[in-house]
C-alpha cells in the first residue's frame, strides 16, 4: 500500500510519499482553506502513487477529523470531506501526536513542537494522547503565546530560550517521564536543550504518518477514540477570549443598533444563519463581526467541539453520576452506532420505538381494549418534571395534528386538584393510564398513580384485573411495575444515560405518539436528528445553537442580563416557554464547575414567556422602557396551521414590528415631531437597543418541532460548556424532597410529633395541624 503523508503546519505544508526521499512544500498560513491545499497537493504530487492519505492537522482531532478550526489557518476545515477531494480513504490525527508517533522509542514521552503555534503529546507506552496544552495558563497568559512565534517575537530570543527550559522543566516533573521530544521549526533557534530532552525531525512526521497505516496502528488507533474532554481546566473568565470579551463589551455598551445598522446597511442579510429549515435571524443583537470572532474564540477556548464529540460517542459528560448524555441516541437512525460503555445502544433505541408504534397502533386502532371491552377514547399521563413538561408540550404543539376522537389529560401535580380536573368527565372503562417513573417510586406520581389506581377500581366494581387493561408504565423497575399490577409486556423502558428533561423522545413520549400517531411521532425524532447533525458538524460561525449559546453568553456574562423571553407566535406553542424553564434552569443553574470549584460568575439565566400577542398586553411594557435589559427569542412561522383571513398576517407582522421596536425605539425628537407636547415626551420615548434573534419556520410540522426543541437543547449545551459546569444533573431538587419526607409524618400523625426545626417551620405545622383538626 502507497501512503501519502501530508503534514499540515501554520506556515508551510509538507508532503511525502511512500518510497519518496524528498519532501514538497508549499506556503500555509490564515487564509488556507482545506480546498486550497488539496488543489495545491494534487497539483505538485502529481505523478505520484498512492492509495490512501495520512494527514497531521494542528488541533483536536477526533473520529478521525477536526474538531475545531485550526487558529493559524482560514475556515472550513471541520466540516470538509477529505475522502472525497483526495479520492481515497484518510486518516488523520493531530499534527504534533503524529510528529510523536514517529518519534517515540518506549517508555513515557513527551512530545513539544515548538512552531506557530505549541504542539503537545503524550505517549505512554505505545498509547499516544494528543494534549492541547498549548492555551492552558502559563504566567500572565498562556503556554502558546510565551512558546509559540509570537512569542519568541515578543519576548525576544533570550527570554524565549528561559521560558522554553522552564516549561519542560515543570512538564517532566509533573509527567515523570522518561523522554522528551522537541521538534517543530523553531527548535532550530535553542542554542542547547534543556537535560533529557532530544530534538526533533520533520522526518519523524512523516513516519509516524506511515505507521498510522500499519497493521499495528499502536499508537494511532487510541488517538481517534474519544476527545479528551477534560484537558481544558482553564476557570471560564480567565483565558484571553474572556479578557478581550470583557474589555469589547465596555465598548459595545455604548453603542446603539441605530448605529449598527446605520453603518452596515445589509447587516440585516448578512447576520443571518439557515440550516435544516431553521432561519436565524441574529442581526438585532448588539455585536459586530469582532463579538462574533471573540465568542468563538471563547467556545474554542472552553474545548466547545471536543465536548460535542464527546457527547456523541458516549463520553460520561455527567461527571457527578458518571453517567453518559446521550438524549442524541433517542433519535439516531437505526442503522447508526452509538456506544456506552462498548454497547451500541441503538439497537435497543429503535426497539423500544417499534413497541411503541406496535401499541400505539392497536390502541388508536381498537385493537386494544379496556377490561369491559370499551375502546379506549381518554389517556391520562401521569408523570412530574420531564415526564410531564415534555409530553404535555408535545401535545400541546401538536395537537393538529392529533386524533380528535381520543382525549388526553396530563397531572402531575401531588395536588388533589390535579387529578380531580382531569378525570372529572372521564369513563374509567375507556380510560388508559401511562404511569412515567424511571424508579416507579417518585413521590408525586405513584401518589397520583395510586390514586388513579383506586378511582378506576372503583368506576369498574373493585376487579384488580382490570388494571392490567388500563394502565402501562414507562420504567426501568419491573418488580414495581408487575406489584402495581402492570403486566411488564406493557412495560417501556429507557435508560439512565438520558436526563429527565431530555426525555422526551424516548419512552416518556408514549402520549405524544398516541396522540399524533407513529409516523409523526418519527418525524418529529427526524427533526431533532437534523438538528443534532448540524450541531455536530457546522462550523461555529454558522452554527444555529452555538450561535444562539454563545449570545446568550454575551448578554449574561458581560450586559448582566439575568433573564431571557421565550416568545413564540403560535398558540400552539402555549407550554413552550414553560418546557424551556426546566430545560434551561434545571440544567445551568449551577454555582459550582464540574470539578468541584465555585464559580465567581453569572450562569443560567431566568427563561420566561407567553405566546402570541397576549405577551404584549402583558408584560412587553416592562421590555419596552423598563429598567431591566430582557433579550428575546421570537419565534415565527410563515404558514398557518389553521388560515382564517387576515389572522395571520396580523399576527406574524406584529413579531416583525415588535422586534423592530425593541432594537429601534423612538427618539425624543421623534415624539416630538408627532405633535407630543413636552410634558408627556418622556412617557413616549422607547429607548430601543433591547436585543432579540428572530427564529423563522416555514411550517408548525413534526420535525419542526424537533428541530426546535434540540436547537435549546444544543445552546444549553454550549453554555454549560463555556461556564465549566454539568448541565446533566439535578441535585438542586433533592433537599426540599428529603425535607418533605420528614415532615409528611409530622403533619399526619394522630399525636403531637417531637418536631425538630426552625421556629418559622415549627410554628407553620402547629397552625396547620390544629386547622386541619378543626376542619374534621
Amino acid at each position: 500500500m502507497n501512503i501519502l503523508v501530508v503534514d499540515v503546519g501554520g506556515t508551510t505544508i509538507k508532503i511525502l510519499a511512500t518510497g519518496g526521499e524528498t519532501p514538497r512544500t508549499f506556503p500555509s498560513g490564515p487564509g488556507l482553506t482545506p480546498e486550497q491545499m488539496v488543489s495545491s497537493i494534487l497539483a505538485i504530487a502529481e505523478g505520484w502513487r498512492y492509495d490512501v492519505v495520512s494527514m497531521g492537522v494542528p488541533g483536536p482531532v477526533v473520529n478521525g477529523r477536526p474538531v475545531e478550526e485550526p487558529r493559524n489557518l482560514g475556515p472550513g476545515w471541520v466540516i470538509f470531506d477529505y475522502e472525497e477531494a483526495f479520492g481515497c480513504p484518510v486518516k488523520m490525527m493531530n499534527d504534533a501526536a503524529m510528529q510523536a508517533l514517529g518519534s517515540y522509542k518506549g517508555g513515557r514521552m513527551f512530545f513539544m513542537g515548538l512552531g506557530t503555534g505549541l504542539g503537545t503529546a503524550l505517549i505512554v507506552d505505545g498509547v499516544v494522547q494528543p494534549m492541547e496544552l498549548a492555551h492552558l495558563p502559563y504566567k500572565k497568559a498562556t503556554f502558546e503565546e510565551y512558546l509559540g512565534k509570537r512569542g519568541l517575537e515578543r519576548l525576544g530570543l533570550k527570554r524565549w530560550h528561559r521560558h522554553v527550559f522552564d516549561c519542560v522543566s515543570r512538564l517532566t516533573t509533573a509527567l515523570q517521564l522518561d523522554d522528551v521530544v522537541i521538534g517543530g521549526g523553531n527548535v532550530r533557534r535553542l542554542s542547547e536543550l534543556p537535560p533529557l530532552c532530544r530534538k526533533g525531525s520533520n522526518d519523524n512526521a512523516f513516519r509516524g504518518g506511515f505507521l498510522m497505516w500499519e497493521e499495528s496502528g499502536h499508537a494511532y488507533r487510541s488517538t481517534i477514540l474519544k476527545p479528551s474532554i477534560h484537558s481544558h481546566t482553564l476557570p471560564a473568565d480567565k483565558g484571553p477570549a474572556w479578557a478581550a470579551l470583557e474589555e469589547h463589551s465596555r465598548k459595545m455598551g455604548k453603542v446603539h443598533l441605530r448605529k449598527l445598522f446605520a453603518d452596515d446597511p445589509v447587516r440585516g442579510e448578512m447576520m443571518t444563519a439557515e440550516a435544516v429549515g431553521i432561519y436565524l435571524d441574529y442581526s438585532k443583537n448588539r455585536i459586530t463581526n469582532e463579538t462574533l470572532r471573540l465568542l468563538i474564540k471563547l467556545a474554542q477556548e472552553s474545548g466547545l467541539r471536543a465536548r460535542i464529540e464527546g457527547m456523541f460517542l458516549g463520553e460520561k459528560l455527567n461527571s457527578t453520576e458518571q453517567r453518559a448524555v446521550l438524549h442524541v441516541a433517542l433519535r439516531a437512525a437505526q442503522d447508526e452506532s452509538i456506544f456506552v460503555d462498548g454497547k451500541n445502544v441503538v439497537p435497543e433505541v429503535h426497539a423500544v420505538l417499534n413497541k411503541m408504534a406496535d401499541f400505539s397502533g392497536r390502541v388508536r386502532s381498537g385493537v386494544w381494549r379496556g377490561h369491559t371491552g370499551k375502546r379506549i377514547r381518554n389517556v391520562v399521563n401521569i408523570g412530574i418534571g420531564g415526564s410531564d413538561l415534555g409530553p404535555v408540550m408535545a401535545y400541546e404543539a401538536l395537537k393538529h395534528y392529533s386524533d380528535r376522537k381520543m382525549t388526553f389529560r396530563f397531572v402531575s401535580n401531588i395536588d388533589g386538584t390535579d387529578f380531580a380536573e382531569a378525570v372529572r368527565d372521564l369513563d374509567p372503562a375507556e380510560t388508559l393510564f401511562i404511569i412515567s417513573s424511571k424508579t416507579f417510586t417518585t413521590l408525586e406520581t405513584m401518589t397520583n398513580a395510586h390514586t388513579a389506581r383506586d378511582w378506576l377500581l372503583a368506576g369498574l366494581g373493585g376487579d384488580e384485573k382490570s388494571v392490567a387493561r388500563h394502565f402501562v408504565a414507562v420504567s426501568t423497575n419491573g418488580p414495581a411495575v408487575a406489584q402495581f399490577g402492570i403486566d411488564t409486556a406493557n412495560m417501556f423502558e429507557f435508560w439512565d444515560w438520558v436526563g429527565g428533561r431530555y426525555s422526551m423522545d424516548s419512552a416518556i413520549g408514549l402520549s405524544t405518539m398516541l396522540a399524533i400517531g407513529p409516523d409523526n411521532f418519527r418525524a418529529l425524532l427526524d427533526g431533532f436528528h437534523q438538528m443534532d447533525e448540524h450541531f455536530r458538524t457546522a462550523p461555529f460561525e454558522r452554527n444555529l445553537p452555538v450561535l444562539m449559546g454563545l449570545l446568550g453568553i454575551w448578554y449574561n456574562n458581560f450586559f448582566d442580563a439575568q433573564t431571557v423571553a421565550v416568545l413564540p407566535y403560535d398558540q400552539y406553542l402555549k407550554r413552550f416557554p414553560a418546557y424551556l424553564q426546566q430545560l434551561t434552569m434545571e440544567s445551568n443553574g449551577k454555582s459550582v464547575t464540574f470539578d468541584g470549584q465555585r464559580i465567581d460568575y453569572q450562569t443560567g439565566p431566568i427563561y420566561w414567556g407567553e405566546p402570541g400577542t397576549n405577551g404584549q398586553h402583558s408584560f412587553y411594557q416592562l421590555i419596552h422602557q423598563g429598567t431591566k435589559l430582557v433579550p428575546c427569542d421570537f419565534i415565527a412561522f410563515s404558514h398557518p396551521l389553521n388560515a382564517l383571513g387576515r389572522h395571520h398576517d396580523l399576527l406574524v407582522a406584529n413579531v416583525f414590528a415588535q422586534a423592530e421596536a425593541l432594537a429601534f425605539g423612538k427618539t425624543p425628537e421623534e415624539v416630538r415631531a408627532e405633535g407630543t407636547p413636552d410634558w408627556l415626551v418622556p412617557h413616549r420615548v422607547f429607548k430601543g437597543n433591547c436585543p432579540s434573534n428572530t427564529i423563522l419556520v416555514e411550517r408548525l410540522t413534526p420535525d419542526a418541532l424537533g428541530k426546535l426543541i434540540a436547537l435549546y437543547e444544543h445552546s444549553v449545551f454550549v453554555q454549560g460548556v463555556i461556564w465549566r459546569i454539568n448541565s446533566f444533573d439535578q441535585w438542586g431538587v433533592e433537599l426540599g424532597k428529603q425535607l418533605a419526607q420528614r415532615i409528611i409524618p409530622e403533619l399526619e400523625s394522630k399525636a403531637e410529633p417531637t418536631l425538630q426545626h426552625d421556629s418559622s417551620t415549627i410554628a407553620l405545622i402547629r397552625r396547620y395541624r390544629k386547622q386541619k383538626s378543626e376542619r374534621l
